[in-house]
C-alpha cells in the first residue's frame, strides 16, 4: 500500500517539514579515529551479556568513512531535513577541550547537508556519555550538568553557522532510567533512587546549556526530545487505573512537567517519595526556562496492572493486536491520543515528532526488502499525526526512524528499524519499500 494522507492535511503543506533520523553511536563506527574517547557504550558492549550477540559499534555502518554515500541516500528519498547527533567523545578531549578532528568531520558533514538544501537538527546528547565523566560518577555527579554546558558550547560555538535546529538531550527518560535505574543500557546501573537523580541532572544540563546555545547560535531553534508510550490500564479495577496512572507520571509527566511547569509531578509527594530526586534551590527555574520546540518521540502503547511492590507491571493487551519485530503494540491510535492529551494538560511550544518508525523481521531477497508492515506502520501513524493537527496540536514536522538499520542499543545489531538496509558484512546499502513509499509521498507534495 502507498503511503498518503488527506489531501487538506497541513501535514502536505509547504512549511511542514519531512525527515529522517539517525545517532552518532548507532551509525559512525570508527570508534578509535581521530581521537574519539571511549564512551559509556563502548564499556557496556564489552560487558558479556550486556548487548545481544556481543555486538559493538566499532563499525555499525560505518557512516565516518561513508557519510557522503549515505547523504547521496538522504536526497534520494526526497526529504526535507535530516536529524543527526554529536558524538560528545569525538568532539572532546579529557582536559575539556576541543578536539579539532572530530569537528572537523562534523563541519564537512553539516556543510555538505546544508549545500544539499537539508535543514539540519542536531542533537547534542544521543547516550554517547565519555567513559571518563562516568568514571566519576556520570550523571548521578551534578558536576556532569556543568560539563555538559561546557561541551554544548564548544560545539555549538563551533558548528552553529550550520544548523538549524538545536535539541538538547534525547530521550531523557532512556538515559536516566534505562541506564541508571533498570540497567538495561549504558552504564548498566540499576536503583530506583539512581534513575531519577540522573534524570534530574540531565534536565538541569539541558536548562544550563539553553542560553549559551542561544547565545551562540542565535538564529537557531533550541529544544529537547522527549519520548512517551501512552498509558492504558489493564481493566476498569481501581487498582489498574491507579497503576496507569502512576505509569503515566514517572514515564511521561515526570520529564514533561519539569520544563513546562518547573516542578515535578506533586502526586509523588504522597505516594511514591522514593521517586523523587534531590533539588538544589534554583534548579526548577533552570529547568523550566522557554524552549523554542519539544520533539516527541513515540512509537507504542502500554498497559498496566497493579503491582504492590513497584506500583505497576506491563500486561499484554487482552485484545487482539499487531506487534512489530521488537514486541512493541502496534497503536497509531495512541499516538493521537497521546498528542491530544499533552496539549489540554500542558501550553507546549510548537512539537516536531522526532522518532517514529518500527523494527521489522526484513530480508534481502535479491535486493528486494518486502517490509510492507513498515509502509502500513508508517501511513497509519503518519494519518494519526493528522488527527492530532486537526485536534488542534501545532505539529511543524516529522522524521522517520531511521534512515536505514543500525546499532540497536542493547539489542545490537538484531533489529532493523531502517528505511534503507544495510548490510554489515558488505555495507552495501538497498531502500526498502518503505523507503519507496516515503519517497514517493514526498514526489506527492510536489505533484
Amino acid at each position: 500500500m502507498p503511503i498518503s494522507l488527506p489531501s487538506q492535511s497541513k501535514m502536505l503543506a509547504p512549511n511542514f517539514i519531512f525527515g529522517v533520523a539517525t545517532a552518532s553511536f548507532q551509525i559512525e563506527g570508527a570508534t578509535d579515529a581521530d581521537h574519539r574517547l571511549t564512551s559509556i557504550w563502548d564499556t557496556f558492549c564489552a560487558t558479556p551479556g550486556k548487548v545481544k550477540g556481543g555486538d559493538n559499534g566499532e563499525q555499525a555502518c560505518d557512516h565516518y568513512h561513508r557519510w557522503e554515500e549515505d547523504i547521496a541516500l538522504i536526497k534520494d528519498l526526497g526529504v526535507d531535513a535530516y536529524r543527526l547527533s554529536i558524538a560528545w567523545p569525538r568532539v572532546m578531549n579529557e582536559q575539556g577541550e576541543a578536539n579539532q578532528a572530530g569537528l572537523d568531520f562534523y563541519q564537512r558533514l553539516l556543510t555538505r547537508l546544508k549545500a544539499e538544501g537539508l535543514t539540519v537538527f542536531v542533537t547534542l546528547y544521543h547516550w554517547d556519555l565519555p567513559q571518563y565523566l562516568e568514571d566519576k560518577g556520570g550523571w548521578l555527579n551534578r558536576e556532569t550538568a556543568y560539563q555538559f554546558k561546557h561541551y554544548a558550547d564548544i560545539v555549538s560555538n563551533a558548528l552553529g553557522e550550520w544548523v538549524d535546529s538545536w535539541a538538547t538531550f534525547n530521550e531523557p527518560f532512556c538515559a536516566a532510567i534505562l541506564g541508571y535505574e533498570l540497567g538495561i543500557h549504558a552504564p548498566g546501573l540499576s536503583k530506583p533512587e539512581y534513575g531519577r537523580q540522573a534524570a534530574h541532572h540531565i534536565l538541569l544540563a539541558h536548562g544550563l546549556a539553553l542560553p549559551v546555545i542561544r547565545h551562540n547560535a542565535p538564529n537557531a531553534q533550541v529544544g529537547i526530545v522527549l519520548n512517551m508510550n501512552r498509558s492504558y490500564a489493564a481493566s476498569e479495577k481501581a487498582e489498574d487505573q491507579f497503576a496507569c496512572l502512576m505509569r503515566d507520571i514517572l514515564d511521561n509527566q515526570f520529564f514533561i512537567e519539569p520544563l513546562m511547569k518547573g516542578q515535578y509531578p506533586q502526586l509523588l509527594n504522597k505516594v511514591a517519595p522514593q521517586y523523587l530526586p534531590n533539588i538544589l534551590p534554583g534548579d526548577m527555574a533552570i529547568i523550566s526556562q522557554p524552549i523554542d520546540f519539544l520533539g516527541m518521540n513515540y512509537y507504542t502503547c502500554n498497559h498496566n496492572a497493579y503491582d504492590a511492590n513497584h506500583l505497576f507491571k506491563d500486561v499484554k493487551n487482552a485484545q487482539p493486536v499487531e506487534y512489530t519485530d521488537i514486541g512493541w503494540e502496534i497503536a497509531p491510535h495512541a499516538f493521537t491520543e497521546l498528542l491530544v492529551n499533552l496539549n489540554k494538560q500542558y501550553r507546549l511550544p510548537p512539537l516536531y515528532i522526532t522518532e517514529n518508525g518500527m523494527a521489522c523481521a526484513d530480508h534481502n531477497i535479491d535486493g528486494d526488502i518486502n517490509d510492507e508492515q513498515r509502509v502500513r506502520y508508517l501511513h497509519s501513524h503518519l494519518n494519526a499525526v493528522h488527527h492530532a493537527i486537526e485536534a488542534g496540536v501545532d505539529i511543524r514536522g516529522y522524521f522517520a526512524w531511521s534512515l536505514m538499520d543500525n546499532f540497536e542499543w542493547a539489542e545490537g545489531y538484531s533489529k532493523r528499524f531502517g528505511l534503507i538496509y544495510v548490510d554489515y558484512q558488505t555495507q552495501q546499502r538497498t531502500m526498502k519499500r518503505s523507503g519507496h513509499a516515503y519517497r514517493a509521498l514526498m514526489d506527492s507534495r510536489a505533484g
